[in-house]
Parts: C-alpha cells; sequence; structure tokens
C-alpha cells in the first residue's frame, strides 16, 4: 500500500477542496466477503440517499475478500484502501462479519450474514467441524469484546434466543444488543410475488420443477463432500419435467477461482444447469425452487423458513444450534438417499413447518431495516428522515454460460 492509493475526497484533510457536498456525516461499510457486502447493501440503501450523509466502503482483511472491491465498484460505491481507513474517523461504521473490526475509528455496528447465528464456530481442522463445547459463532467474545469492553456501539441480533446466547457468552456485550430480526427474510419474502418472473427469468417451464442444490464452504458442505452430487441429480431427473440449479457459497467461488469451478462445472451447465454467477443475487432462486437439496448452510434455513420441501444431503451432524432454524431443518427435512431413485424422494419428500422455522429465524419479521435504521440514526446523532422505503425484492437473475 502506498500513499498514491489514498483517495484525496471525500474525506481526509484536503477533503473539503474537493467536495461538492459538504459537512456530511461520513458512514464506513466494512465489506468482508461477498456475502456480508450483499447484507451490508441491504441496510445501507435505506439510508444511502439522505442527502446529510456521506457512504464510503473499504474491503477488510479476510481470506474470502477476493473480488469483493470488483463487485462494490460495479455498483458504483466508493471503496477506500483499507490502510487509510483504519486511519480516519468516521462517524459511523457498519459491519456484517468481524475481521479488522478492531482497528475502525467510528461506532460500530455488527451484524450478522447468515441465518442468524445459528452455528457454532469451526475448529481450525480441515474438515471445519465444530469443536466440542464450541461457542455459538458471532455472539462470542473472541469477536465482539475486547478488554472486556464491547467493540461494537450496538450489535444486531436477529432473534430474543440470541439475546440469551449473549449473556451467557458475552455479557458484556448484552447492553449494546439490539433484536431487529432478519433482513435477508425479509427481503426474501419481499419477493415472493416476483416467483414467476424469477422462474421466466432462468428457463423454467410452467410444467417443471426446480430443484436447487445448495452448498455451503469447505469439505463439510454437499459440493466438497459429494464432488458429483450436481452430474448425478440431473442424470436422474428427466430434462422435460425438472430443471436443476446450483448455489454454491461465495466462498467456494473465491477459494477456488471463477474459472475453475465453472470449469468443474462445465459439462452440468451444457446439459441445462442453472449457474448463476456469484455476484448475482442468490435469494431469486430460493423463491423459485420447488426443491432444495442442501446442508447445514444459510440457503437450506431460509428455504425451509419460505416453505420449500428440502431434502438433507450426506453430512456432519451437530453443527447447528439447538432451536436454531438450521436446527428446525435438519430434523424435520428429509434425507436425500443416493442409492434410491431421485423422482420418488423428491415427490415424498415431507413438507417443513416453515412457520416454525421462520419463527425461530426472526424475532421482527418484516422490520428489520427499520428497527436498525432508527438505531444507526440515534448513533449518528442525527433525526430520522420521515421518508422509508419497504424491504424490496431482490433483483431478476441474469444467466451467464460458460462458453462451450
Amino acid at each position: 500500500m502506498t500513499i498514491t492509493e489514498w483517495t484525496d475526497a471525500p474525506i481526509g484533510i484536503d477533503a473539503d477542496r474537493w467536495v461538492t457536498r459538504a459537512n456530511c456525516r461520513t458512514v464506513l461499510g466494512v465489506a468482508h466477503t461477498l456475502v456480508s457486502t450483499q447484507r451490508l447493501l441491504d441496510v445501507i440503501e435505506h439510508i444511502e440517499d439522505d442527502p446529510r450523509l456521506q457512504i464510503v466502503f473499504t474491503v477488510a482483511p479476510d481470506v474470502f475478500n477476493r473480488g469483493v472491491t470488483g463487485y462494490l465498484r460495479r455498483t458504483g460505491a466508493l471503496v477506500l484502501p483499507w490502510h487509510q481507513a483504519v486511519n480516519h474517523r468516521f462517524d459511523l461504521a457498519l459491519a456484517a462479519s468481524y475481521g479488522g473490526l478492531r482497528q475502525i475509528h467510528a461506532p460500530l455496528v455488527v451484524m450478522a450474514h447468515g441465518a442468524g447465528h445459528g452455528k457454532t464456530a469451526p475448529s481450525p481442522v480441515p474438515d471445519g467441524l465444530p469443536a466440542p463445547g464450541a461457542p455459538v459463532y458471532g455472539l462470542d467474545a473472541q469477536r465482539l469484546a475486547r478488554d472486556g469492553r464491547p467493540i461494537a456501539a450496538a450489535v444486531a441480533v436477529c432473534h430474543e434466543h440470541e439475546l440469551a446466547v449473549l449473556r451467557r457468552q458475552c455479557p458484556e456485550v448484552l447492553p449494546t444488543a439490539l433484536v431487529i430480526g432478519d433482513p435477508c427474510y425479509d427481503r426474501l419474502v419481499a419477493s415472493l410475488p416476483l416467483r414467476r418472473r424469477y422462474r421466466q427469468a432462468i428457463g423454467v417451464g410452467d410444467r417443471q420443477q426446480l430443484v436447487v442444490i445448495g452448498s455451503t464452504w469447505g469439505r463439510a458442505g454437499l459440493f466438497g463432500r459429494i464432488p458429483d452430487l450436481i452430474s448425478t441429480v440431473m442424470h436422474q431427473l428427466p430434462a422435460d419435467r425438472y430443471r436443476v440449479a446450483a448455489l454454491l457459497h461465495p466462498a467456494v467461488w473465491g477459494a477456488h477461482g471463477v474459472r475453475q469451478v465453472r470449469a468443474w462445472l462445465r459439462d452440468c451447465e451444457q446439459d441445462g444447469l442453472i449457474l448463476l454467477d456469484p455476484a448475482e443475487d442468490w435469494r431469486s432462486l430460493v423463491v423459485a425452487a420447488d426443491h432444495v437439496i442442501g446442508d447445514h448452510g444459510s440457503v437450506t434455513a431460509y428455504a425451509g423458513a419460505l416453505g420449500r420441501r428440502v431434502l438433507l444431503g450426506p453430512g456432519p451432524s451437530g453443527v447447528a444450534v439447538p432451536g436454531s432454524p438450521q436446527h428446525l431443518v435438519a430434523t424435520s427435512a428429509g434425507r436425500l438417499d443416493l442409492d434410491r431413485p431421485l423422482p420418488a424422494q423428491l415427490a415424498q419428500t415431507p413438507a417443513i413447518d416453515h412457520g416454525a422455522v421462520a419463527a425461530a429465524l426472526t424475532g421482527r419479521p418484516m422490520a428489520a431495516v427499520t428497527l436498525l435504521r432508527r438505531r444507526l440514526y440515534e448513533l449518528l446523532g442525527l433525526p430520522e428522515p420521515g421518508r422509508h422505503r419497504s424491504a424490496a425484492p431482490v433483483p431478476v437473475p441474469a444467466i451467464h454460460r460458460s462458453p462451450r
């Protein structure tokens, strides 16, 4: 990092010479991965139109931050170098992950980037399974406190039951906790009326069923555990009755590279696999799906909350926190049997009590951004504007096929 890479506006000691609008409060979005960045944008788009605010972003150190800077810049965001961001004081900072947050100089708001805080912290061993007695990830002192004090001015949680976890694991942070619900779930619900449009955009016919295969990252995810699962599913399902889509966690693409992942799946794509670019909003596929074959990742939990039929692939047990949406799905979903005909399994998949999963996922349905926005303005010391937009549907997806 060199001094010439720093930006001279809209922050810095000489910024007043160059900016057109002066006296704006500066809000820093701290991006880590594509997933956490998408969660940030879900919230930031509800404050960025305020003429009193200047929004800037930075990309924090993270093993999976490849592609995040380019993604932000394609949205038109102003991205500061990390070294400059940690040497400037901001009026507010917002993050949906944890790396480097102790270096940020601003009142900080932290929120989850997945389906609540439903997983125990992974062990450092390669299989990624939780260590015995591991804490609930994201609600632990290792990530939320320093020297017995909270690192954030506000910790946004999805549900009251997460307050009990904080009370047990990190009581010093409890006074900063705010139950807001889940902004991702709210956008999924807002997107339900567009289900038909999503299906048309990805080429699913009126008489076809869409089967989405969702995999989280790491060796415990379906894509790592069963490398030929996608091709197996495609070969078993008649193309006139089914379409198959793959939703791979962006960390899969980040660790292996977009070219490599598409190369691994090239034959499947040429046979009709629907494969979104990792920067595309994955939620449209969950709304469009009839069935989801998943693992312990957040996609499976959200699918269960929307009432999609779920088959869990072979995988580890004990990853989900008891009582979490991930746990409710894991204990009530069907189990994929690779030795049985798949069409029959899809037809016989039991229904999940999606109301119970949704109730475990969010304690404030359809109110997340409203509640969080109110807290952001309190921390900024500004009156909240009267205008406010509700959760919006996610964009209609675009499909970019690999060349033959």
